[in-house]
């Protein structure tokens, strides 16, 4: 059953977005280098850094592996809206370097930061960045023209790693830093980086539901695609050295609240695209 809700279209998120600009570099992390140095506990700060090494490797790949989608535009204003997408992607990678480099105390280049990363996330959540979003990225880059690639692509990018992961991720970890009155400068460049992913989510909710709705066909491909990733992205939603049973107990949620919070949202959002996940 489709929900048919408002969806701002691409010029009004383009309209958005240049009222919403932010620095990277404006953000207070004084108090953040304190307590990483000082008060942070040794499970905090392992915590906070496996989260941070996710972020890491994830803003690279979605930064890097975009220009596809923005020479698939169906018009000027779609063009125009993508272009300030890549914009804030580089963005948000800029501010977590900057946290590594002035708060961890690691200054490095970024993709020194970004292999240091790699090491840290799961098999899963690598497979999801670095294997099928790279592919689904050369595709449509190859074949800008092929709705298919492009709805695949977009279900991945969008609906898949912005929204059911990243979402996810950013209401745990900014829940517990805040009730803990942990890392303040963290917490407010991840938000700023929270309310630029929702502008982006809706964009990609926007795209899936117009195509659908045109192309009965192109529901079969968001089916598909999920099929394919959903036991990637169940895995990557715990850390990687646990297995998919462990617990965040350090921020105290388990992760059957977190694998929840996630399906809620995508079954939400699967609904307004017209797509339900009881039909996958």
């Amino acid at each position: 059953m489709t929900t048919d809700v408002h969806l701002n279209d691409p010029q009004t998120l383009y309209r958005h977005w240049e009222g919403e600009q932010w620095s990277p570099f404006d953000v207070d992390l004084e108090t953040d280098g304190e307590q990483w140095g000082g008060t942070l506990s040794d499970q905090d700060r392992a915590l906070v850094y496996w989260a941070l090494s996710s972020l890491m490797v994830a803003e690279e790949r979605i930064t890097t592996k975009f220009a596809g989608l923005v020479m698939a535009g169906d018009s000027e204003e779609e063009t125009t809206f993508l272009a300030t997408q890549q914009v804030d992607e580089a963005r948000h990678m800029q501010f977590y370097a900057r946290f590594q480099d002035e708060v961890i105390a690691a200054p490095d280049a970024i993709a020194a930061h970004v292999e240091r990363a790699r090491t840290m996330v799961s098999d899963a959540f690598r497979h999801l960045f670095d294997e099928e979003l790279v592919n689904a990225h050369r595709r449509l880059a190859a074949a800008p023209e092929d709705l298919a690639a492009k709805v695949r692509f977009v279900t991945i990018y969008h609906l898949i790693l912005e929204a059911t992961l990243g979402l996810t991720s950013f209401k745990f970890i900014t829940d517990f830093l805040s009730h803990e009155a942990l890392l303040p400068g963290f917490v407010e460049g991840y938000s700023k980086i929270h309310h630029d992913e929702t502008r982006h989510i809706g964009y990609g909710v926007w795209f899936l539901r117009e195509t659908v709705r045109a192309s009965r066909e192109m529901a079969d491909v968001v089916r598909q695609t999920l099929r394919d990733l959903l036991p990637s992205v169940a895995a990557s939603l715990a850390p990687p050295a646990s297995g998919s049973a462990q617990d965040f107990d350090a921020i105290g949620a388990s992760s059957d609240e977190i694998r929840a919070f996630a399906l809620s949202g995508l079954t939400r959002r699967l609904d307004i695209i017209g797509v339900p996940l009881s039909t996958l």
